[in-house]
């Protein structure tokens, strides 16, 4: 089977459409269309079937997908093999991270990673959700992403997923509060407060939801916003309370911000990297990787 085809199919069932693909790899539509029609010949199947105005992969055509990342993945770490043995890392990551993660880590990342001048790390903060991060890893070579450490890892087996930090989540409040006294804050006693929460979908709201399933006490939302920088303002100049991430929140010591944890509920969001298999090969990947998981234990270690 054509190599080239195969990273067709590989697309398709990651990104969904045959416009996405040729936009992605650089080919018209009728390209790509044409070399799903050429490995559907060569394997003698159908591996797509019309689903509106467009293509969707057949069973057969999904199982061969599984299977083309294995054969890419092979390809790539005889790269990979071949790379180590000529040269130091080379060559461009591309990387996706969500904003407060890019706060908290990239500075470190970009120091670490400039001991391997031949990588070429480049940087997006991407505002991302965990059912997001699949079709981000299609454009990216890794993707930081953050999810309640309630919820189940969303990327199956399609993905290499790196463990990079466990970030518990505090109850913010101003330091003037009432309860900025106590040392332990139970939600129950919280769901009165006006709550600055983030947009529904988010990793922090998807925790304030799950605690709140878990003790009946609902939270009064008054106003969502996705940046957490403009949540500790709000939170400072009294307008609200929030649960923001432990590691990555600018309390200045607590003259402008009080941190407590919740009473009697692990309450923290999971960090992790998700990469291709067959991207993890490349040796310049690998690089960034181990950059990162050094620069994720040197957050906990100051934290």
């Amino acid at each position: 089977m054509d190599v080239q085809r195969l990273r067709v199919l590989r697309e398709l069932a990651d990104r969904g459409s045959v416009t996405a693909v040729a936009a992605a790899l650089s080919f018209t539509p009728s390209a790509i269309s044409q070399q799903l029609r050429a490995l559907a010949d060569e394997v003698g199947v159908a591996l797509t079937e019309p689903a509106g105005r467009g293509l969707r992969l057949t069973e057969a055509g999904r199982l061969l997908a599984a299977e083309a990342e294995a054969v890419l993945t092979a390809l790539a770490r005889a790269d990979a093999v071949v790379d180590r043995l000529r040269t130091t890392p080379r060559g461009l990551v591309r990387t996706a991270m969500f904003p407060s993660g890019a706060r908290m880590m990239l500075a470190g990342l970009l120091t670490r990673i400039a001991g391997a001048p031949d990588v070429d790390l480049q940087c997006r903060d991407v505002d991302l959700t965990p059912t997001s991060v699949l079709a981000l890893s299609a454009d990216f070579d890794v993707v930081v992403s953050h999810r309640d450490e309630a919820m189940a890892g969303p990327y199956a087996d399609s993905r290499l997923v790196v463990p990079l930090l466990r970030e518990p989540l505090d109850v913010v409040l101003p330091p003037g509060h009432p309860l900025a006294r106590r040392r332990r804050l139970r939600l129950d006693e919280l769901s009165d407060q006006p709550w600055i929460s983030v947009e529904v979908g988010w990793p922090v709201d998807d925790v304030l939801r799950t605690i709140a399933l878990r003790t009946g006490a609902s939270p009064r939302v008054v106003q969502r916003i996705n940046d957490f920088s403009v949540t500790e303002e709000l939170v400072a100049a009294g307008h609200g309370i929030a649960l923001l991430p432990h590691y990555s929140t600018d309390d200045r010591g607590g003259r402008r911000l009080v941190r407590r944890p919740l009473a009697g509920v692990r309450a923290a969001r999971l960090i992790e990297a998700v990469v291709r298999p067959s991207t993890a090969e490349r040796p310049a990947v690998r690089a960034v990787l181990d950059a990162l998981r050094a620069e994720a234990a040197a957050v906990v270690a100051r934290g």
